[in-house]
């Protein structure tokens, strides 16, 4: 990290000031299949979530409920932190220049906060942010049914027919997000393009162990409002006039004799006709 880059404290009070995004520019996606020279434990139970870059105060004795995957500035983090101020959340990038902003702008509302109670709304406590690529190691970091909510917000794409496989939604990836969400977990899913919306409904109707939310269980839950308003990617869209395709689904316990045929594969006669457009 550069002088540059370093949290500013303001002279008045000792708070730490707001980081600016222009220091922190990058690419808008990352390759998942590249080394990144990540960090990361042999199983959940290794890793220590009070260190002082995570969850200091409250990573002792509580564990991570919210994940969202490819948290980009840190939107949804910052508006879900007061709504659940007794969740851990986590955000999970790989970026490395977007994480650091992530890590200051948390830095910077806890300073700012310091007067709080740590589990009281608006102490920003409970919400932290690592690098980390999610298509590789979320098994490392949680056991099986801890997490509660999963969010996939504005993905990258990948709209070449043969880049899907780099999408974060597919029926392999599906099996390790079916282990790590708890009977009853949702995830969030919110896209503003069409083609990979019915990518993930597709997947994602077709796996045994999640179903969809109906409207009226998507209108009840604040957690769809919030990924759908809460997020830098949402408020660009709209300023944008873009689309918004949002769908949720519930994990459901596995039963045996449910007749699953098995995955559809990713490529072959199934996929015919998606995502054609290779420019």
């Amino acid at each position: 990290m550069s002088k540059r880059d370093l949290p500013d404290s303001d002279a008045n009070n000792g708070a730490i000031n707001m980081p600016q995004k222009k220091h922190f520019r990058q690419r808008a996606h990352a390759n998942p299949f590249v080394d990144h020279n990540l960090n990361y434990p042999v199983k959940p139970s290794a890793f220590d979530w009070s260190a002082p870059e995570l969850f200091p105060i409250l990573g002792g004795s509580n564990r991570v409920a919210f994940v969202d995957v490819g948290c980009g500035y840190g939107g949804l983090l910052t508006t879900l932190s007061p709504m659940f101020p007794n969740k851990l959340i986590l955000g999970m990038e790989i970026r490395p220049k977007v994480q650091e902003y992530v890590t200051q702008r948390i830095l910077a509302l806890r300073s700012q906060n310091k007067d709080k109670e740590p589990l009281e709304s608006g102490s920003h406590q409970n919400i932290s942010v690592m690098r980390m690529n999610a298509m590789k190691f979320l098994p490392n970091f949680f056991d099986k049914g801890q997490i509660e909510k999963l969010f996939f917000l504005f993905p990258d794409p990948h709209f070449k027919k043969k880049k899907h496989k780099a999408r974060i939604i597919t029926p392999q990836l599906l099996a390790e997000y079916a282990y790590i969400l708890k009977s009853g977990g949702i995830i969030y899913t919110v896209t503003d393009v069409r083609d990979l919306h019915e990518w993930m409904v597709k997947h994602l109707d077709a796996h045994p162990l999640f179903e969809r939310l109906s409207q009226e269980d998507m209108d009840a839950d604040p957690c769809v409002a919030a990924a759908c308003t809460g997020t830098e990617e949402s408020i660009k869209v709209e300023r944008n006039g873009g689309s918004k395709f949002v769908m949720c689904y519930r994990k459901i316990a596995a039963t045996k004799g449910s007749g699953w045929a098995g995955y559809a594969p990713l490529f072959g006669a199934s996929e015919e006709g998606e995502g054609e457009a290779d420019e």
